[in-house]
């Protein structure tokens, strides 16, 4: 009974895991979106202040490439 037991914390842990990914890519793409959304209004050239987002040719992949990352160096 403890490999089940064992098996049944590790799948919690990493329900965990994916939950606090989730959110925290959630948190960063509102940021960014806005943040992207922010610049174009204003005429500025958003892809420079995002990094990893210079070669996307639409605002939400750019935004998305940027949150990938800006969370690689969080985690």
């Amino acid at each position: 009974m403890p490999h089940a037991q064992s098996v049944s914390n590790h799948h919690r842990e990493s329900a965990g895991d994916s939950m606090a990914f989730r959110v925290i890519f959630l948190i960063s793409f509102g940021l960014l979106f806005v943040l992207a959304l922010l610049a174009r209004l204003v005429g500025s050239d958003w892809r420079s202040l995002l990094p990893g987002a210079e070669g996307s040719t639409s605002m939400v992949q750019g935004v998305k490439t940027a949150v990938y990352t800006l969370m690689s160096q969080i985690i």
